[in-house]
């Protein structure tokens, strides 16, 4: 069965991930999120963005053991920063990866989509326009 490490960011960036992942189908799915999300078992992990340095720091170790910790065979993140952070780091663990940009994203690439294109096997934009002009896959919206 394929190990999924879904990791996201609170609030609407972990809306979207749940919606996504009940079309994953039967996969062994771990999440991992930035904000308390309730009853469901998440794996916790700092906030972060450009604005906190030593928190991106913190933010990027934590990462990487969870990664090595959970050894999946995909990551997927729907962003932000610890979302990206995450996906950055198990591609140079030598994992498969998937970045869904967040939906209210409808102008442009967000700054961690920009960042993750490198490192992601599967880059996409749920806009058809942003798509257009940055070459991300568009196969439709989450919501």
């Amino acid at each position: 069965m394929v190990r999924v490490l879904a990791v996201s960011s609170g609030g609407g960036h972990w809306q979207q991930m749940r919606l996504l992942s009940h079309a994953l189908g039967n996969v062994d799915i771990e999440y991992a999120c930035s904000a308390h999300v309730g009853d469901l078992k998440v794996h916790r992990l700092p906030d972060c963005n450009m604005r906190t340095p030593m928190q991106l720091v913190v933010g990027m170790l934590a990462a990487w053991r969870l990664v090595y910790r959970v050894r999946p065979d995909v990551v997927i993140s729907t962003g932000a920063a610890p979302g990206a952070l995450a996906l950055i780091i198990a591609k140079l663990l030598g994992h498969r990866t998937i970045w869904i940009d967040s939906i209210a994203n409808a102008e442009q690439m967000s700054l961690s989509g920009r960042l993750t294109r490198r490192f992601s096997d599967l880059w996409m934009t749920q806009w058809e326009g942003v798509a257009e002009e940055t070459g991300a896959v568009f196969a439709g919206s989450v919501l």
